[in-house]
């Protein structure tokens, strides 16, 4: 499954970039083509966070510091509470094995496993800094399943951004486009996989 959008809130997706725009009194445009032009080479983890900044926000002089930003760019990760109830629970009742596919840059990626304790729920991160892959490369679907050691149509997916869905689709992966807790909880438990209650609350 993926992680940002499903279980968490997308870690630094443009609503949270342009939050940190009006916070930091950034220059919108300049920002996004910046981050644009380094962005996926930081999420394959090819460049460190502070390469990172360098490139995005600190290549001139600010009224602000590294840490600031950061700690206000992890500040805008937060959880969806049901769908991480209701994963931990399908876990403990069908013994699942629990792999992560995210495209996640490593500082946030490190940060929200602690914070969000997804230790307890994941057995693995197929995560794009880990890996120096990035969805939709279906490389990395097809990494996740020999990590899982599972054959295709013994997995579910669960993602929120639908051309990847296509792709682990197409892979053999039973796949669900996460929308909201209700519609997912009921599609997996279409695939035997019954748990938490009847919540027709959008987790986006």
């Amino acid at each position: 499954m993926d992680i940002g959008g499903v279980l968490l809130s997308d870690g630094s997706d443009h609503r949270a970039r342009k939050r940190a725009v009006k916070k930091f009194k950034l220059e919108a445009l300049e920002m996004e083509a910046r981050h644009h032009m380094v962005f996926d080479t930081y999420e394959e983890g090819k460049l460190t966070e502070d390469e990172y900044l360098d490139h995005v926000i600190f290549f001139q002089s600010r009224p602000f510091t590294r840490g600031e930003f950061r700690k206000f760019m992890f500040s805008q990760s937060t959880p969806y509470p049901e769908m991480l109830a209701l994963i931990r629970e399908l876990k403990a009742k069908y013994r699942l094995k629990i792999i992560a596919v995210s495209n996640e840059a490593r500082v946030l990626n490190d940060y929200r496993i602690q914070k969000f304790r997804l230790d307890d729920i994941v057995d693995a991160y197929i995560s794009s800094c880990y890996v120096h892959l990035r969805k939709p490369d279906a490389d990395i679907f097809r990494l996740a399943l020999d990590v899982a050691h599972t054959p295709a149509q013994q997995v579910a997916y669960v993602e929120n951004t639908a051309i990847f869905v296509r792709i682990a689709t197409g892979l053999g992966i039973r796949s669900v486009l996460h929308t909201n807790y209700g519609s997912t909880r009921s599609t997996l438990a279409s695939f035997g996989l019954q748990g938490g209650e009847e919540v027709a609350q959008d987790a986006n």
